[in-house]
């Protein structure tokens, strides 16, 4: 019996990844307004048809980029969604400016894409996935009990 192709993960992985596999209703992952507020620096906004609102800084979405390259490197270090890449330690450690969108495009009526002052801009945040990452205090709890 081959082992090929079997890995080994937390608890909360599954539980994420389990999720993320099944299907939401149309209306829970359709927009009825999407605010981007680039401007003001502060982050995203969705009304969702389902009557829901999500919420996200810029810097959360930054490190929850779906593109291949950051979900591979946040599965290699056990990172979530979101979470903070921890900075390597240095002598002397160089400002950062916040993270922000230079740019921000619809991509058709399924996601948006961001291009960040970072210089990364592979990441389609498609509405299904921004309903399943979803911050607000309920989502968050009901990840936590499941």
């Amino acid at each position: 019996m081959s082992h090929e192709g079997i890995r080994i993960v937390r608890g909360e992985e599954a539980r994420r990844q389990e999720m993320l596999e099944e299907k939401l209703p149309a209306d829970a992952v359709t927009p009825k307004k999407v605010r981007v507020m680039k401007t003001e620096g502060t982050g995203v906004e969705i009304d969702w048809k389902d009557g829901h609102q999500s919420k996200w800084s810029f810097a959360w979405l930054r490190n929850a980029c779906p593109c291949a390259t950051c979900h591979e490197e946040r599965e290699r270090t056990g990172r979530m969604p979101g979470e903070v890449r921890p900075k390597e330690q240095k002598l002397f450690m160089m400002y950062e400016a916040p993270v922000r969108p230079l740019e921000v495009t619809p991509i058709g009526k399924y996601a948006l894409k961001f291009q960040w002052n970072d210089g990364h801009d592979s990441g389609i945040y498609a509405w299904d996935y921004l309903r399943r990452v979803c911050q607000c205090d309920v989502c968050l709890e009901q990840s936590d009990s499941e």
